[in-house]
């Protein structure tokens, strides 16, 4: 009896422990089932690397400066006497602006004008007695000393007098004044500033390999920060003869328009030399490139082939795509778009949202990318 007992118990543990490994060899099996399964394809977006007409340029900043600006002064000191115009006008060339006191002067030139008369008399008096020899030549000689002298101490003081009135030396727009009627203004005290806004130049620096693509008359295109979804037109007028020997850049200078006066003296300036020709090249957004130490690079979307060179398909039937890592060599960069000039052709597929998460050989599966579609709208070869 008791042994019958023990053999129940023992059958009954045996049961339970083969149930139990059982249950875990299922769950091993599961899971091992699991892990051998292919990870699922990762999402992203690609665009095609086109081909486009792609017109080279030169970047550089600069800063705007008047096609002719003065900030005004007075040669001579005095009283301000009379300001003949008003902060930020039109003035005309020749417009009298600053009229200083001059009435020491006025009477100063009163007595040089009647001592010029009598330099006169005396002279004209001398000059028909020496003809009869009723004076020396020595004495007419003085005469005609005491004439000249009285003709430029008229011409002084005349000189004197208009320096005592500023009047505009170009037309432009006259800026703040910087004195007040009544206030006494030294040599050199500034009035105001006078720039001519109709034309306007910028001056910018480029190194000195680019000195053979450089010439007169060619286009620039200019940005501010103040207007930056405005670009202004302008041609080189000028290239210094000389390149700086500290930074070895040269000096350039443009020539635009302002007719509606927007730009001015002293701003910043974005700009761009325009270089003749449109060379063809394979151009791809900025956002598929990936920068490292060791080289820029895209990932391409191929096709995974057999070993017998066949597509293999996915469980849908699709052509099963994989990211392939390709280093690239860069060109220029303009307006969210790069020019590659090694290592990929037009036409390729390019991955340009989701590079973190690949590496060379992952299943990726495409999806529609709204931003990448609106970069896709941007700006043409034409730009």
């Amino acid at each position: 009896m008791l042994l019958r007992r023990m053999l129940f118990m023992i059958i009954g543990v045996v049961i339970v422990v083969g149930a139990l490994a059982y249950y875990q060899y299922k769950n091993i099996s599961a899971q091992i089932a699991q892990f051998s399964l292919p990870p699922p394809a990762i999402t992203v977006a690609a665009v095609k690397a086109e081909q486009r007409a792609w017109q080279s340029r030169l970047p550089a900043i600069g800063t705007l400066k008047a096609f002719q600006g003065v900030d005004l002064t007075v040669e001579v000191g005095g009283t301000v006497q009379e300001l003949m115009f008003q902060s930020g006008q039109q003035v005309e060339l020749g417009q009298p602006l600053v009229q200083l006191d001059s009435a020491v002067e006025q009477a100063s030139l009163a007595t040089a004008v009647a001592d010029l008369g009598l330099a006169q008399v005396e002279f004209g008096r001398g000059r028909n007695l020496v003809t009869r020899q009723a004076i020396s030549k020595s004495e007419f000689d003085r005469l005609a000393a005491e004439q000249q002298k009285a003709n430029a101490s008229v011409a002084q003081l005349r000189a004197t007098l208009a320096k005592k009135r500023i009047l505009a030396p170009f037309s432009g727009t006259i800026g703040i004044r910087q004195v007040d009627v009544g206030a006494f203004v030294a040599t050199g005290t500034p009035i105001a500033t006078l720039q001519d806004l109709s034309t306007l130049f910028v001056d910018f620096y480029l190194p000195e390999q680019a000195i053979p693509q450089l010439a007169l008359g060619q286009q620039v295109r200019i940005a501010v920060a103040a207007y930056p979804n405005q670009v202004f037109e302008g041609q080189i007028n000028a290239v210094n003869p000389k390149v700086e020997n500290s930074t070895r850049t040269l000096q350039v200078r443009a020539k635009l328009a302002n007719p509606e006066r927007k730009l001015l003296p002293g701003m910043f300036a974005n700009l761009q030399v325009l270089l003749p020709g449109d060379a063809q090249h394979v151009v791809v957004p900025e956002t598929t490139l990936t920068y490292t130490l060791y080289g820029n690079s895209v990932y391409v979307v191929a096709e995974k082939k057999d070993e017998q060179g066949q597509p293999q398909k996915d469980d849908k039937g699709q052509p099963y795509l994989i990211a392939e890592r390709r280093f690239v060599e860069t060109g220029e960069h303009r307006d969210g778009w790069v020019v590659i000039l090694k290592g990929l052709q037009a036409g390729e597929q390019v991955i340009s949202a989701g590079q973190l998460k690949l590496d060379t050989g992952a299943h990726v599966a495409l999806v529609d990318d709204p931003a990448q579609a609106a970069t896709l709208n941007g700006p043409t070869s034409a730009d």
